[in-house]
C-alpha cells in the first residue's frame, strides 16, 4: 500500500524520467486552464502535480475543477497515478471519460514527439483511475456500466 509500489498506476512511460513527465502533464494542465502546482522530492523520490481550474472550460466537469497527480520513478521510466477526484457523479462520466482520454492521448503525442519516438507512455494492463476502483476494491470487479 506504499507509494511506489506500482498499485494504481494511470500510466508509465518508458524512456523519460518521472521530472520530465511531470512537466509535461503540468504543462498540459495549464493549457486546460488549471493553476499546476508541482512539488519535486528526493526521498522518497516522486512528483506531485496538483492543479485548479482558474479558467472555464467547458470540457472540464465540475468534480474535475481540483486534480491531484503523484509520478514515482519506475526501471526505465516513470509511473503516473491519478488521485484526485476520487469520485465523480454520474451525469459526469461520460465528460470525465473524455477529458481522461484527452489527457492521456495527449501525453502519449507529446512524449513520442518530444523524443523522438524513443520514449513512450501507455497505460499498464491494470490501470487504474480512483473513481473506477476505490480504495480496497480488486482490479477484477470492474463493472461495464
Amino acid at each position: 500500500m506504499g507509494e511506489g509500489n506500482g498499485n494504481g498506476d494511470w500510466l508509465r512511460a518508458r524512456g523519460i524520467g518521472r521530472e520530465r513527465f511531470a512537466g509535461y502533464l503540468a504543462d498540459y494542465l495549464t493549457t486546460l486552464g488549471y493553476t499546476v502546482e508541482r512539488v519535486d522530492s528526493v526521498e522518497p523520490s516522486l512528483s506531485r502535480v496538483t492543479g485548479r481550474l482558474e479558467r472555464t472550460n467547458p470540457a472540464v466537469p465540475p468534480s474535475a475543477r481540483a486534480l491531484a497527480f503523484r509520478l514515482y520513478p519506475t526501471s526505465g521510466g516513470a509511473a503516473l497515478v491519478w488521485e484526485l477526484p476520487t469520485e465523480i457523479p454520474a451525469d459526469e462520466k461520460a465528460r470525465m471519460d473524455r477529458l481522461v482520454a484527452e489527457i492521456s492521448s495527449h501525453l502519449v503525442r507529446t512524449v513520442a514527439t518530444e523524443s523522438h519516438a524513443t520514449a513512450k507512455v501507455s497505460a499498464p494492463p491494470d490501470s487504474r483511475l480512483p473513481w473506477h476502483h476505490p480504495a480496497g476494491a480488486p482490479a477484477a470487479s470492474q463493472s461495464t456500466a
